[in-house]
Formats: structure tokens, C-alpha cells, sequence
């Protein structure tokens, strides 16, 4: 009952913060804020249901489970435990004091560790999900414009055998007419070995895949990891989009190519590529109607000849007990390749003989677009691309800015990016206020709890160090600060302040009920919860250790998560353990400023 009684405010007070933190979390919106909403929600009901049996269940089982220790620990594995502990406080309360000695030092640091948390958050590398190895790649095929469906149906099947011949490969299926139906793209489905057997990640057999499918004339081949969360419905060549609109047809397509030569040119992208389709070849037919009014051939007679030969008409149909069939009229295809075979097609005269199309028509070639891609109401060209192998998608967006800057974009055409580089520019917009928010929410809810201005703040100081933490651990892991990586730095505002809280709620005890010194205070609050302080933060610490070690299909969408939970809480454990009783100090002795 004594335990229950003096820790029960102080589990309270963290378990309320914690789930405060997350309520700005729930007022977001867009589709990162979905996935955001479902971790909120389910944390704050655990976290409400583990405050309700730590303030009922477990006192009862202290109760009725625990046995009083007479004398020393009995086991040998106890007595190195507690010598282990007693030697880590001793060393605690050594330093502590030297610590408080030197107030102004660790105010400095205090003040460092807050300004380096900043520089950190600034130059970090900034992503949106972290790629992901599922086993699967998924591929498009673009071939020059002017490709037959003959010609695409021999290079794709020269790119499958390519792909089916690596050793990391198990499945493939492909297909033409992968991009609105056009006949010079195609897709392929890639299904991978299992991690054991293939021994190298996604991102390595799309290399090596890449350089062997170089040397396929004619046809490039896109590849990319199929990934577990897709944020945005379209389905291109590569990963991100960077879409360019303008009411002027011409301008587009005069702008857009220069854009996507200037993009292949940035050493932080890969596989650009344009969904722009306005360099296929157009046949058209100029018939002299004074030679073939001679002949007696009329335009409807050349029409019907020349949709008998290519149009597939329906000539006839085949009735059977179970089925029909119709019987379909055209040349032979290897006759379609080339429009130099209109020549060899013959017309019936009005005498009934054979005249050859070209005595009275002329063929004529052009260019002309094969489609023409629309956004919104406005023509629209979109540029899709990877990223380059340890490239942040942030840093990606600032080569794009860097390109159309280099080429002097007009301002007729407005370039915006689609699918998940939209969404990541978003988040990444809103990051620092969602920060921002959980703080402003933490700060109220601990003001209210302790009826303070003042040690709100203290309790708050504590987090910078745990943001140095988790963005040092990101850095070291060569791992960019991603909407995964984000969700675990808020936890740790969660978390990481429950040190400060164990610390304040004695030290306030004690000077309001036994009159101590603040000094006094917070150093016997300091030593008094060393125990559970190193017990929680461990404990912590050990659980995220999985998420950050973790390997297997996927494991790289949970370990940034691990990886900034791990060096937030280790680095804001050592630091916090001196930084906050100085904090401590120096604050109160503000409220007593303030209110003399």
C-alpha cells in the first residue's frame, strides 16, 4: 500500500503525458496520418489499460506474490547483480555530486544538446517509407515509339529470358501493352527466390538486372521492389512522379523532354522516364481522285479494301453444338511492319481488274502523339523516377528543384509532384508542427498535473538528448529519417521524459511535506529512483533491440522504428541523469524570481 501510494501519481503523470503525446497525431490528416491514427490509437489503449492494473492488479500481487528477503541475496547470480548495482550507484552518486558542483556546465550542455538536435534534424537525410525487400519486383518495358507489336513481342521476350536466367529468380510473367494499352510498353511480374537462397537484397538483383538488360537495343527495362504500403494509385515505371501541366500543348511537349534529360543528368536519380507518348508514326494516304475516277474506283472502294486488310473485319461465323467463332478478315502480319507493303495491296477497277494502290494514291509519314496524358482538365506530362542507392527522397526533391532551375522552367508550366513523393513533400511540411503540437499538448497535461508553469519545462528538458539519441543512431545506421523513424522519436517524447517525472515527483514531495532543500531534494530523488529509472529505461531499451536487429522479408520497414527508439532512450539516459537536477535547480530558482 506504501509503494502503491507513492508511486501512483507519479504513473499517472506518466502514463497521461504519454498519451498526450499522440493527440495531435489523431487530428492528422491524408493518408500518413491514417497510418499514424491506427499506432495512436492502439498504443493509447494500452497504455490506458496497463495504467488501471498497475494501479490494481499489481499492488495485489506484490501482495500476495512477493516474500520478504532476510539478510543478503542467496544466489550467486543475486549477489552479482546487486554488487553490479551498488557499484553503478556508487559511481551515480559520484558523479551526481560533481554534476551539481558544476551547474553551469551542464546547463551548457543542456543548451548544446537542444541546439545540436536541430542540426541534426536539418541535415539528415529525409525519406518517406523505407524500401523494402517483399520478394517480389515489378518491371515496365518502354520501347521507342515507332515499335510494332511484332517487334515489342520479340524484345520482351528477349528481356524475360534475360530475367529468368538470373540466379535470384524464380517466377516471371509478362505481358505487352502495359501503359493504356500502347503497344511499345509492357509489363513484367518478378518473383524472387527466398531471402536464404539468393543471399543479396531487392535492391542488388535490380542492379545486377539492370546492367544485363542494358544491352537490349531499342527497349529499356524499369524495375522496382513491390512494397507492402503504396501510397498513390498509379502505376508507372518507377517509384516516384514528378507530373508537368500547362494549358499549352505545345509548350509541354516542347519543355518536358528538356526536364527529363536535364533529370538523367542528376546523379541522385534513376531509371527517369516520361510517360510522354508524342513521337509514333503516322501513315496517311493522299489518293489522286482524278486517276481514280478513270479507273473507276471510288473512295468507298479504296476504304473497304484497305479495312479488309487491316481492319479485322468480321466476315463470317461458325456455329457449333457448344460454341461460335467468327472468322476474321486481314493481311498476314508480316505485313503490318512497314508501311511500304500498301503498295503491294490492289484495288478492284470498275472493268474488274486489279489496279495497285499505289497508280492512284500516295503514302505520306508523320509524326504524330500516340496519346495525350491529361491531369485534372490540363495536358499532362508525368516524369517517373528511382532513387539512387543510399539517395533520401529529400534529397531527390532538391536535385528535381536543382534541374528545372538548370534548364529555367517558364512559368507557364506548373511541375508538382504525384502518387508517394506528393504525399512524403506533405509530411515532410508538417513534421516540425506535428513536433511542435506534441510538445504543446505534453506541456499542457503536465501543467495541469503539477499546478506549474515551471517544472513542465523540466520534465521537457529532457528530450533533446533523446532526439540527438535517435538521429545519431539513424545517421550511424546509414538510415534516413522516414515516416517509420518519425513515429518512434515521438514515442520517445513519450518515454523518455517518464526519467524526469520519477525525479520531480520526489524531490516536490519531499520539499512541500518534510521542508527539504531544493538541492536536497533532487539529489536524494536522484538516488532514490536510480533503481527504477535504470530498470524502465533497459527494459525499453531491450524491446526495441528486435525492430533495430531484425532481418527477413520486410524487416526494413520496422527497423528505422527500432533503430531510433535504441539510440534515443541510451543517449538520453546517460545525459538526462545529470541534466535534469541541474535543470531542475535553475528553473525553480526562476519561480522563485518570477514570484518575488
Amino acid at each position: 500500500r506504501r509503494g502503491a501510494a507513492e508511486i501512483g501519481f507519479t504513473v499517472v503523470s506518466i502514463s497521461l503525458s504519454l498519451v498526450a503525446v499522440f493527440i495531435p497525431i489523431l487530428l492528422m490528416g491524408g493518408i500518413v496520418g491514417r497510418l499514424f491514427r491506427e499506432f495512436a490509437v492502439t498504443l493509447s489503449a494500452a497504455i490506458a489499460v496497463s495504467l488501471v492494473i498497475s494501479l490494481t492488479t499489481t499492488p495485489m500481487m506484490c501482495a500476495r506474490l512477493l516474500r520478504p528477503i532476510d539478510g543478503q541475496p542467496s544466489g550467486a547470480f543475486q549477489k552479482f547483480g546487486e554488487r553490479m548495482f551498488e557499484r553503478m550507484a556508487e559511481g551515480y552518486r559520484r558523479s551526481l555530486l560533481w554534476a551539481l558542483r558544476h551547474r553551469r556546465l551542464m546547463l551548457a550542455a543542456t543548451l548544446a544538446t537542444l541546439a545540436l538536435s536541430v542540426f541534426l534534424y536539418v541535415v539528415i537525410p529525409k525519406g518517406f517509407f523505407p524500401e523494402q525487400d517483399t520478394g517480389r519486383l515489378m518491371g515496365m518495358i518502354e520501347a521507342d515509339q515507332d515499335t510494332s507489336f511484332q517487334a515489342m513481342r520479340a524484345r520482351l521476350r528477349r528481356f524475360t529470358a534475360i530475367v529468368q536466367r538470373d540466379p535470384a529468380v524464380q517466377h516471371v510473367i509478362a505481358f505487352t501493352g502495359g501503359a493504356g494499352g500502347a503497344t511499345n510498353n509492357a509489363r513484367m511480374f518478378i518473383a524472387l527466390k527466398p531471402l536464404s537462397q539468393r543471399r543479396i537484397g531487392a535492391a542488388q538483383v535490380i542492379s545486377r538486372l539492370r546492367q544485363h538488360a542494358a544491352n537490349v537495343p531499342g527497349a529499356r527495362l524499369y524495375l522496382q521492389a513491390v512494397q507492402d504500403l503504396r501510397i498513390g494509385g498509379r502505376l508507372e515505371s518507377a517509384e516516384y512522379q514528378y507530373t508537368l501541366q500547362s494549358r499549352d500543348l505545345h509548350q509541354l511537349n516542347q519543355w518536358a523532354p528538356r526536364l527529363l534529360a536535364a533529370m538523367r543528368r542528376q546523379p541522385q536519380l534513376r531509371d527517369v522516364s516520361s510517360d510522354q507518348q508524342n513521337r509514333g508514326l503516322d501513315a496517311s494516304l493522299a489518293i489522286d481522285r482524278q486517276t481514280a475516277e478513270r479507273l473507276g474506283i471510288s473512295t468507298q472502294t479504296i476504304d473497304n479494301t484497305l479495312y479488309d486488310a487491316f481492319g479485322q473485319r468480321e466476315v463470317s461465323t461458325m456455329y457449333t453444338p457448344l460454341n461460335q467463332y467468327y472468322v476474321v478478315m486481314e493481311v498476314a502480319p508480316a505485313f503490318w511492319r512497314d508501311p511500304q507493303w500498301l503498295r503491294e495491296i490492289y484495288v478492284k477497277t470498275a472493268s474488274g481488274s486489279m489496279a495497285p494502290l499505289s497508280a492512284f494514291a500516295r503514302e505520306r509519314g508523320a509524326v504524330t502523339p500516340l496519346e495525350v496524358n491529361h491531369q485534372g482538365q490540363f495536358p499532362a506530362a508525368t516524369i517517373s523516377f528511382n532513387l539512387a542507392r543510399g539517395v533520401a527522397l529529400g534529397q531527390a526533391v532538391a536535385a528535381i528543384q536543382a534541374a528545372e532551375n538548370e534548364i529555367h522552367l517558364p512559368g507557364g508550366i506548373r511541375g508538382d509532384f504525384a502518387g508517394a513523393a506528393r504525399a512524403f513533400t506533405a509530411s515532410l511540411a508538417n513534421e516540425p508542427l506535428l513536433i511542435l503540437a506534441a510538445l504543446a499538448v505534453v506541456y499542457i497535461v503536465l501543467g495541469i498535473l503539477y499546478e506549474s508553469y515551471i517544472h513542465p519545462i523540466t520534465i521537457l528538458s529532457t528530450l533533446p538528448s533523446a532526439g540527438v539519441g535517435a538521429l545519431l543512431a539513424l545517421l550511424i545506421c546509414h538510415t534516413e529519417l522516414s515516416v517509420i523513424a518519425l513515429i518512434g522519436i515521438i514515442l520517445l517524447i513519450g518515454i523518455v521524459k517518464k526519467n524526469a517525472i520519477m525525479m520531480i515527483d520526489f524531490a516536490l514531495d519531499a520539499e512541500r511535506n518534510s521542508g527539504a532543500a531544493p538541492e536536497d531534494a533532487i539529489y536524494q530523488a536522484c538516488l532514490l529512483r536510480f533503481r527504477p529509472i535504470m530498470m524502465t529505461t533497459m527494459a525499453a531499451l531491450f524491446g526495441g533491440l528486435p525492430l533495430a536487429l531484425g532481418s527477413g522479408m520486410g524487416s526494413e520497414l520496422r527497423r528505422p522504428l527500432g533503430i531510433a527508439i535504441v539510440g534515443g532512450l541510451a543517449v538520453s539516459q546517460i545525459l538526462t541523469l545529470y541534466t535534469t537536477p541541474v535543470a531542475y535547480l535553475y528553473l525553480d530558482e526562476l519561480r522563485w524570481w518570477l514570484l518575488s
